[in-house]
């Protein structure tokens, strides 16, 4: 366990999330789910007026968060953030130094949102000014980054269209000193996953091969059809993590899953704070997390 009140350094951080027995979670709602994520929370839509209002109400749901007693455990190794809950304060200390004083590691979601499907993927929109905001991340001691877009179909043109835009983003995101999230996040509706992952795990090495000696990536995929599928990804020296995505699965579908999937580790938000009210007592609130922290705890270490 990383005890609570050391802060940890970008090094530190590496090797936390390289070797550290947990899970990610996925703090990172932006403005088009905030709205579904307060109403799981317990906040109905005619609770706010305007966004910056909506936004002040998931800042302080992503605050109690951080601040439960059991988030600081040591089995949350980190967290994705929105870029306006990077720029927040938690704690008295900007929101990235507050997750480091508790040993979970700060990521930052930079993308934009996604293009129309075309090929059978949804690609990301474009991200002028990412390597600012990648600068101003780390400034702000944040690790990594993570960035999604979606397979709807096993189209191999589509396929590589969209493995090679993670890869080449992520180019950006390392030469600013970050380490890169990849998310081509498969849709586990599709009715051709199991013939779609087999192209997206080809196209995934493939690309891995161009990366230079001193150069990784981690990797956030849905919990493939194949249990272990995914195995050549975790082992690959390009490779820092394999996390899972729970990808509209209940947290006992996702944690399920995921435990037959050795070396991957969970990044889930539903999965994570399906459970969570606004409403609840500060005991209930921790009681509640905690035990889905156990549950996707034990689903990552195994």
């Amino acid at each position: 366990m990383q005890p609570t009140g050391i802060t940890m350094n970008f090094e530190d951080m590496r090797e936390r999330v390289a070797t550290g027995e947990g899970f990610i979670a996925a703090l990172d709602q932006s403005g088009g789910s905030t709205p579904k994520a307060l109403k799981g929370y317990g906040i109905e839509d005619g609770a706010w007026s305007g966004d910056d209002e909506m936004f002040a109400l998931i800042h302080a749901m992503r605050q109690r968060i951080i601040e439960t007693p059991c988030f600081g455990e040591g089995k949350v190794i980190g967290a994705i953030l929105f870029e306006k809950t990077m720029d927040g304060q938690c704690g008295g200390k900007s929101v990235p130094a507050r997750l480091a004083e508790r040993g979970v590691v700060p990521f930052l979601k930079v993308d934009k949102g996604l293009e129309d499907e075309s090929d059978g993927v949804q690609l990301m929109k474009p991200m002028p000014g990412l390597e600012g905001l990648c600068e101003r991340a780390r400034g702000l001691g944040v690790f990594g980054t993570k960035m999604r877009s979606v397979v709807k179909s096993a189209n191999p043109q589509g396929i590589e269209a969209i493995v090679a835009q993670q890869f080449a983003e992520g180019r950006r995101i390392l030469a600013t000193g970050l380490v890169p999230m990849l998310e081509p996040e498969y849709d586990i509706h599709a009715a051709d996953r199991a013939e779609g992952e087999a192209l997206l795990l080809a196209a995934i090495l493939r690309h891995l091969d161009t990366l230079g000696a001193d150069e990784q990536v981690m990797l956030k995929l849905s919990i493939p059809v194949e249990a272990g599928l995914y195995a050549p990804l975790v082992s690959h020296p390009r490779v820092l993590r394999v996390v899972a995505l729970s990808g509209g699965y209940s947290t006992h579908e996702a944690c399920e899953k995921l435990a037959r999937n050795s070396g991957m580790i969970a990044s889930f938000s539903r999965g994570l704070l399906q459970d969570l009210r606004a409403g609840q007592s500060d005991d209930e609130f921790d009681a509640t997390l905690g035990k889905a922290i156990d549950q996707i705890h034990a689903a990552s270490v195994r």
